[in-house]
């Protein structure tokens, strides 16, 4: 069995093992040796990958977002304010990070947002027992303000 063949073989029996031997191959130059169909797979999963982070962290953002809107009066109690605005920080931080390094991904988010608001408006209803037909149809908020720190919808 040759390199390849065996390279092939591992990522089937131990995929860490295999990304420690690919990556290992590659910087000494060993191209020849690389298991180029896995790696290619690998390569397009993490842009995916990539892709389900940024819709799930805008669900999350706005799940808190719209519970911000239509709960005003758990704002500022313990169960309320302090983890909606620590998650709307921290979803806004991560974000700013990965559209920072991607101008695809931040092209991905703005265009996912009708969807992904359906699936917060969902999310939200189900943690506050407010029915669906209390959110609006439509998100709204723009993707500017769902990102920018400085936004906090009003009642």
């Amino acid at each position: 069995m040759g390199v390849k063949e065996e390279m092939a073989a591992l990522y089937e029996r131990d995929f860490y093992e295999w990304t420690q031997r690919t990556s290992e191959l590659l910087r000494n130059g060993c191209l020849h040796e690389v298991d180029v169909p896995h790696i290619a797979e690998e390569i397009r999963d993490m842009g995916e990958r990539d892709k389900r982070e940024v819709r799930s962290r805008l669900v999350v953002l706005l799940t808190h977002l719209l519970k911000w809107q239509l709960q005003p009066e758990l704002r500022y109690t313990e169960s309320g304010s302090s983890s909606w605005l620590a998650s709307i920080n921290a979803q806004r931080r991560e974000l700013e990070a990965i559209f920072d390094q991607s101008g695809t991904l931040n092209r991905h988010g703005r265009s996912s947002l009708a969807y992904v608001y359906r699936q917060a408006a969902k999310q939200a209803s189900i943690e506050t027992g407010i029915p669906m037909d209390r959110f609006p149809m439509e998100c709204p908020y723009s993707f500017e303000q769902v990102v920018d720190d400085g936004f906090l919808p009003a009642e």
